[in-house]
């Protein structure tokens, strides 16, 4: 199948990329480079250019004609979307639309979404089903939210478009192998970011928030390896092939506190790294949590790394080897 990649040079793009590259699938991974990596893209071959071109855009799908796009490309620091909101619903929501557009009018029918937890906000309860009402509590959930909205009604006025949307709770980890890994310059991700603090990198690591209604006051979230949700694009994009449009949660079902994951990192590393409260970030919910009922149930998907610790372990080794040059 030849498949367009928006965004495959970045963390999760990249590992979904490999991961089709080994099945022989056609590849053309579509990226500005503003946060991807060149060597991060093994499978395929890399154009270099921005969604907000449409000229360009229209010219690469007409040229390459693929058969199903994945779209990851998108900007996903929380608080930065607070500080710079017109920033994020230009680039993940009118960016998108561009996208869909350009693909509508050249008869391009399968899309695969990436989505967020962040849709949910603050849900009054956890673990969150896909039927949980939409309440975003920050830009990038809300441009999140605006697209899947943009989706429904794009495959209700073309009958022979489908989706899946797949709404990622906290991705971490690294490829197995070590070939590929997260790397930014400024991280955010939590495990990324104590990793870091153990190398040396920082200082100490900050707790944003220790006040939050959770047993040690500190966010819960639902971290998934990279690989496992890799898998998940595989099977969503096998499942487009023959059945209407749909929307998953992907997660494992249980959550971890940010202390949690704090001590889980220090026994990794035998580091005992610096850790100072600060005070909350804007944007962050008390709790996030999947029910991954359905995805398990309607594709077939069965975790394979679903160990804090294996999670945690993988992005040490990367961060111990095979790193990149950051962007």
């Amino acid at each position: 199948m030849k498949i367009l990649v928006t965004g495959g040079a970045g963390y999760i793009g990249s590992h979904v990329v490999k991961a089709l590259g080994e099945q022989g699938h056609i590849l053309l991974i579509y990226d500005n480079l503003s946060t991807g990596n060149r060597q991060a893209v093994l499978a395929g071959d890399l154009f270099v250019g921005d969604l907000a071109d449409v000229a360009r855009l229209e010219e690469v799908v007409q040229g390459f004609r693929p058969d199903a796009v994945i779209h990851f490309a998108a900007s996903i620091v929380v608080s930065e979307s607070v500080q710079h909101p017109l920033a994020y619903y230009l680039n993940n929501t009118a960016n998108t639309f561009r996208l869909l557009d350009v693909l509508t009018r050249n008869n391009v029918n399968r899309f695969i979404f990436s989505s967020t937890a962040a849709v949910y906000g603050m849900p009054e309860k956890v673990p969150v089903t896909e039927d949980t009402p939409f309440d975003p509590i920050n830009p990038y959930g809300t441009s999140k939210m605006m697209t899947e909205l943009a989706l429904r009604d794009v495959s209700l006025a073309y009958p022979d478009f489908r989706y899946a949307a797949i709404r990622y709770f906290n991705v971490a980890g690294a490829d197995p192998d070590g070939r590929i890994g997260q790397s930014y310059r400024n991280p955010t991700h939590l495990i990324t970011r104590a990793l870091k603090t153990a190398k040396g990198e920082y200082a100490h690591l900050d707790l944003f928030g220790i006040d939050y209604p959770t047993p040690d006051g500190t966010c819960i979230r639902d971290y998934i390896h990279v690989s496992d949700l890799s898998n998940a694009h595989l099977l969503a994009l096998d499942y487009l092939s023959e059945n209407p449009s749909a929307v998953f949660n992907c997660g494992y079902g249980h959550g971890y506190s940010v202390r949690e994951v704090i001590e889980v990192t220090k026994r990794v590393t035998g580091v005992d790294f610096p850790i100072l409260s600060a005070q909350r970030r804007e944007g962050d919910s008390a709790e996030l949590v999947a029910d991954s009922g359905k995805i398990k149930r309607v594709l077939g998907w069965q975790p394979r790394y679903d160990d804090l610790e294996y999670i945690v372990r993988t992005a040490w080794q990367w961060e111990q080897g095979g790193r990149f040059s950051e962007n």
